[in-house]
């Protein structure tokens, strides 16, 4: 800044000296300024360098007559770039519509996610009725960047929620034995009641065997619509076509996709944690009565999250005001609790 200040004074002050004086003292200058650019062929300027030559641009035509340390191309960049600059500061007020506000984003994302056959018309007049004031195209563009990796697994859900009544699965788990065999539980399992209607256990299951189960299951044409089961080499054809001789349309899960018999997997997990986690099998007829126990306190004892704290044969609370009694269940592994009469 001081050397600035400097220029001026020194400038006011030649403006009262002869023109002799200064022709000769531009000469010497230019001439040490040609010692310094050969020296330094590309000198740093800083900011105040640079509004210097933007101001002289502007009030002197003969500028680049007298200009040595850059070239003209660079001062006319620099008045371009001071330019932008300018109305950049003075521009107070943004460009462009208001942007919505955080909480509509996840609103606009959450309905996009939780309904995935609505559109940019739907959610917009979900939005004005909660009393967000946001335009149809704004909406639209947001949603294009809405996650939908969850889609069809919403989509399988919905579909098993609203067909519970009509929907039955199947499925098998093995036991290991006390001689280190294996054991095959076979079992059909009801979504809308979680009922067992059907298990059986054999160290040999097949596809004939188990179009036999399927005819002990649905007998007298009590057969569901649906029926849910996984791809399981030990199907075949055979049990694909009595199921659909059955006049039940098959319902095969994708592959490694377990969650989507999630019933029967639930089911096999709570028969595991319950009962198979505490026993060793010994054969096939001793499991078929351990389980036909479990199946008996599965429906009648065991009380059930998906069914709000109920039982699939639909326990009643008890409304005595006796003293609780305790009543052993699969051999004192669980108990059930009463008020007497």
């Amino acid at each position: 800044m001081f050397n600035l200040v400097s220029l001026w004074v020194g400038a006011f002050l030649r403006a009262f000296r002869s023109r002799r004086n200064l022709v000769l003292e531009n000469l010497a200058l230019r001439q040490q300024l040609g010692i310094l650019k050969r020296r330094h062929p590309r000198p740093r300027l800083g900011a105040l360098d640079r509004l210097f030559w933007v101001l002289v641009r502007r009030f002197w035509l003969g500028w680049k007559q007298a200009l040595m340390v850059v070239t003209p191309e660079t001062v006319v960049r620099w008045h371009q770039a001071g330019f932008r600059l300018y109305w950049t500061f003075i521009s107070k007020r943004p460009i462009g519509r208001r942007p919505i506000s955080k909480e509509v984003r996840q609103l606009i994302l959450q309905m996009r996610a939780e309904n995935p056959t609505w559109g940019a018309p739907r959610i917009h007049g979900e939005l004005l009725m909660l009393g967000f004031e946001v335009s149809e195209r704004t909406i639209s563009r947001w949603m294009k960047g809405a996650p939908r990796g969850s889609e069809p697994s919403r989509r399988w859900l919905s579909f098993l929620r609203n067909h519970r009544e009509a929907i039955t699965a199947m499925d098998f788990f093995t036991v290991p034995t006390i001689t280190f065999g294996v054991l095959y539980c076979f079992f059909v399992i009801a979504h809308d009641r979680r009922r067992v209607l059907h298990f059986n256990v054999t160290k040999h299951p097949t596809s004939l065997w188990i179009v036999q189960q399927l005819r002990e299951a649905f007998p007298f044409e009590l057969a569901p619509r649906f029926l849910i089961f996984d791809r399981d080499a030990k199907y075949g054809w055979e049990v694909p076509s009595a199921i659909q001789a059955l006049k039940v349309r098959p319902l095969r899960t994708s592959f490694g996709s377990p969650w989507q018999n999630g019933v029967a997997e639930r089911w096999i997990g709570s028969c595991r944690r319950d009962l198979l986690d505490h026993i060793i099998a010994i054969n096939e007829r001793q499991l078929k009565r351990l389980l036909c126990a479990y199946v008996s306190y599965y429906h009648e004892d065991r009380t059930h999250l998906g069914l709000g704290k109920g039982t699939p044969s639909g326990r009643t609370p008890s409304i005595a005001s006796g003293r609780i009694c305790s009543y052993p269940r699969l051999g004192g592994l669980h108990h059930r609790y009463v008020r007497a009469a």
